[in-house]
């Protein structure tokens, strides 16, 4: 079973920045497109697509983050970057890594919490 492990979260202020990391252990990651998810805090707060990219390099980004987030990722260390800018109280989600479309499990995810 591939691990999923997210890291890079953490407590930061409005307008700040955060780079998230993904170290997955596929033997196919090359071939694959990965994505970063997140989930909000609350009931009925249903895990999103935030933003994703190719085994091409070519991504694509949910309208509530582009121009603010930015996926990159290493094939050479199996890994996937969320760097993130401009942030806002409503990025507040725990973010996950996963292929897109997903598997049918998940890692623990990073904590990010946007607030002053």
């Amino acid at each position: 079973q591939v691990q999923l492990v997210e890291s890079g979260g953490g407590l930061v202020q409005p307008r700040g920045s955060l780079r998230l990391s993904c170290a997955a252990s596929s033997l196919r990651f090359n071939a694959y497109t990965w994505g970063w998810y997140r989930q909000a805090p609350g009931p009925g707060k249903a895990r999103e697509l935030v933003a994703s990219i190719s085994f091409r390099g070519n991504t694509n980004y949910a309208d509530s983050v582009k121009g603010r987030f930015t996926i990159s990722r290493d094939n050479a260390k199996n890994t996937v970057y969320l760097q993130m800018n401009n942030l806002k109280p409503d990025d507040t989600a725990v973010y996950y890594c996963n292929r897109d479309p997903s598997f049918d499990f998940w890692g623990q995810g990073t904590q990010v919490t946007v607030s002053s």
